[in-house]
């Protein structure tokens, strides 16, 4: 993104600060990763559903993809204050149905580390960490894991990841889909999560999303939920519209003492309850719809 923007200058580009988006902050960008820009809406629709509901998000169990090495997922840890008691990240699987530790978890989120730092002495005894390079592993319930690869890979659709939430925040396209949606129902026919926010593009294909919702299933999709990077990005783009380079460069760019101008801080800061406020009149919007119309 830096490059981009610094070659569309040097080729005497008009718009070259609005050239890219996420930029560092020498060059005047908002990095989403560091101001959660993304996860700012997606728990927001988290909150919603807890608000309408009446739960309280510290009982609330949840399941996540994407691990605290992660832009979301380390961002969700950060913002959330639920009991999480799983999360699949590129190195393997953490598992606690007591809920994992939130000071370690927020302790690997900090320092942008896979589960495969966890301190595993935090887990109760009925909690696990499987690695995928693990071979021959046995759960404590008594359940043979005879690659760890394949265990992380279908762990979504494994009869331990049930919990109320499911908030995905990375993983593959279209990892659940028509074919093995049914895998995310009990034998008998409950749904083993009651409520969906898709943090991560594209995690269900729709025809999943159909088949979750017939059955009863509060499920918000990417395209509302995980907007506010595009947020930020628009506003970081009007910034660099509407000022002068030499404004721009006083305004919105880190100082060369490394300290970040108290206008570009208080700009942030407005993002960032831009799409927190947004997010939640969106969900209303969505909820009220719902409930007004009987419909998904």
């Amino acid at each position: 993104m830096d490059w981009a923007s610094q070659h569309a200058r040097k080729r005497g580009a008009p718009f070259w600060k609005a050239f890219t988006t996420g930029k560092s902050q020498t060059l005047g960008g908002i990095p989403h990763d560091t101001y959660g820009m993304t996860t700012r809406s997606v728990h927001q629709y988290v909150l919603g559903i807890i608000r309408q509901l009446g739960l309280d998000e510290s009982e609330c169990t949840k399941l996540q993809t994407g691990g605290p090495d992660g832009d979301l997922g380390s961002n969700e840890i950060k913002i959330s204050h639920d009991c999480t008691t799983a999360i699949v990240d590129g190195s393997g699987v953490l598992y606690d149905p007591q809920g994992i530790d939130r000071a370690e978890l927020a302790r690997l989120a900090d320092a942008r580390q896979m589960i495969q730092e966890f301190d595993t002495s935090k887990l109760s005894s009925d909690g696990f960490r499987v690695l995928v390079d693990d071979f021959q592993i046995t759960l404590p319930d008594g359940t043979h894991v005879q690659d760890g690869l394949s265990f992380r890979n279908t762990f979504h659709v494994n009869p331990l990841a049930a919990a109320d939430f499911f908030v995905p925040c990375g993983g593959r396209p279209e990892s659940i889909d028509i074919n093995n949606v049914g895998k995310l129902f009990d034998a008998d026919g409950t749904a083993r999560f009651k409520y969906v926010v898709e943090g991560a593009n594209l995690f269900f294909t729709q025809d999943a999303r159909l088949r979750l919702e017939k059955a009863g299933v509060h499920l918000f999709k990417d395209a509302s939920a995980n907007k506010g990077g595009v947020t930020s990005s628009s506003l970081e783009v009007l910034a660099a519209l509407s000022l002068t380079d030499d404004e721009f460069g006083r305004l919105m760019c880190k100082q060369s003492d490394g300290s970040l101008p108290a206008f570009y801080q208080e700009y942030v800061a407005g993002v960032q309850n831009a799409i927190e406020a947004n997010a939640a009149r969106e969900f209303e919007c969505l909820w009220n719809e719902s409930k007004a119309t009987g419909k998904s």
